[in-house]
């Protein structure tokens, strides 16, 4: 018979958890850890899923199944409504994205005297684990790991560069981070290689912004139907499951607002995903995004508006929200708390609130509970798949 401490739950970075207290990593619920450290992995210990885990730092938690996924996305953002004192009305079942689904990376690349390495960095270290596999990437980025290997090793520098995609809707674009392109040569290499991958877009930053070398249609990505503009190193959401479920969230919660603004809208992910049937001012502080939602939305029959506005700086006041039904806000990882109380002060009764950090969005949940709002829905959202990143979308009223 098989004994020992049995795991009980997961930390926030992922190592398991007895009821003593004790942290052991690599251990999921339902595993049990004798006196000596030894695991006997119990009914939700999975099989990882790719070679390279527990040295790449890109997943923390491919060993656990998806009860065990679920379970841990929901806890961290229960977890922290209940540590400012706040417990949902209705909490929504999870969503978790699946395998090959991430649309988006960021990867490290740096030349050696074999050739090259490519890849995410290792787990509290710096070295790039050199990749073999993703099974987190949308294929059409994991088919460009090996060549993007080979033309660092061509024609990379002898220091680190970084290597950012996204899956567009015509391709791959591309962006190279620190990657000096000298000559007639390694230039010419390099659209070589954008036209035989098929690229959306190849753009070179080597310290200045982006500079495109090879775009031979516009770039677009389509949100909600309506295709927008995608400049280089703009924001958008990891996956597009998880994207369409918040957007159907949020366009479920927003029922009967006629008028809405949504604040940090980026290319307007949320707007044009709200539209129907109401009117939204999407509001953005990046140039580039803004200009991107204005043109789409005019495109799209108006219903959209963009009003270019730092709202870190200047968030919108009392008087302005007050001209809207309900605001809907999806803030950077630092949360919005100057915007949510200017919301907090309004008489604004319903927040629709997107948080990819749930701490930050703890502690403006406070200040909204504060002004007499309460968490009527919330639901936890793991779409960096394996990852301990969580993000969330919620529902406020008063």
């Amino acid at each position: 018979m098989t004994s020992g401490e049995p795991i009980i739950r997961l930390a926030a970075k992922g190592d398991g958890i007895t009821a003593s207290g004790r942290h052991v990593p690599g251990a999921v619920p339902g595993d049990l850890v004798d006196e000596g450290g030894a695991l006997t992995p119990g009914p939700h210990h999975a099989a990882p899923a790719c070679r390279h885990f527990a040295v790449c730092g890109g997943c923390q938690l491919q060993h656990a199944d998806d009860t065990v996924l679920g379970e841990f996305v929901t806890g961290r953002v229960v977890n922290a409504a209940r540590g400012q004192g706040l417990e949902p009305e209705e909490l929504l079942p999870v969503h978790l994205s699946p395998p090959r689904s991430r649309r988006r990376a960021g990867l490290h690349g740096l030349r050696t005297a074999k050739g090259a390495v490519l890849g995410y960095r290792e787990g509290r270290a710096h070295r790039i684990v050199d990749l073999a596999e993703c099974p987190v990437l949308h294929p059409a980025l994991a088919a460009l790991i090996a060549p993007l290997r080979g033309f660092v090793a061509a024609h990379g520098p002898k220091a680190m560069v970084g290597i950012d995609l996204t899956l567009a809707d015509r391709g791959v674009e591309a962006n190279l981070l620190h990657f000096p392109l000298e000559g007639l040569g390694p230039t010419e290499a390099a659209l070589d290689f954008a036209r035989a991958h098929a690229l959306a877009r190849l753009t070179v930053d080597q310290g200045y912004g982006p500079e495109t070398l090879w775009e031979p249609e516009p770039v677009t990505v389509t949100l909600s139907g309506v295709p927008v503009s995608l400049p280089p190193g703009a924001f958008l959401q990891a996956t597009a499951d998880a994207e369409s479920r918040m957007i159907a969230d949020a366009r479920e919660w927003l029922a009967g607002a006629r008028i809405v603004a949504d604040l940090f809208a980026g290319l307007g992910t949320f707007a044009f995903g709200v539209r129907d049937g109401r009117k939204v001012l999407a509001v953005e502080a990046d140039q580039a995004a803004h200009l991107a939602c204005k043109a789409a939305g005019a495109r799209a029959g108006g219903r959209v508006l963009a009003l270019h506005r730092d709202l870190f700086r200047s968030p919108l006041q009392p008087a302005e929200l007050d001209r809207f039904d309900a605001v809907l806000l999806d803030p950077p990882r630092a949360g919005a708390r100057a915007q949510v109380a200017e919301i907090a002060a309004s008489t604004l009764s319903r927040v629709v609130y997107v948080s990819c950090n749930p701490s930050s969005w703890a502690r403006d949940a406070a200040t909204l509970a504060q002004a007499g709002f309460r968490l009527t829905k919330l639901r936890g959202v793991g779409q960096f798949r394996w990852s301990t990143h969580v993000e969330l979308v919620s529902l406020f009223e008063r």
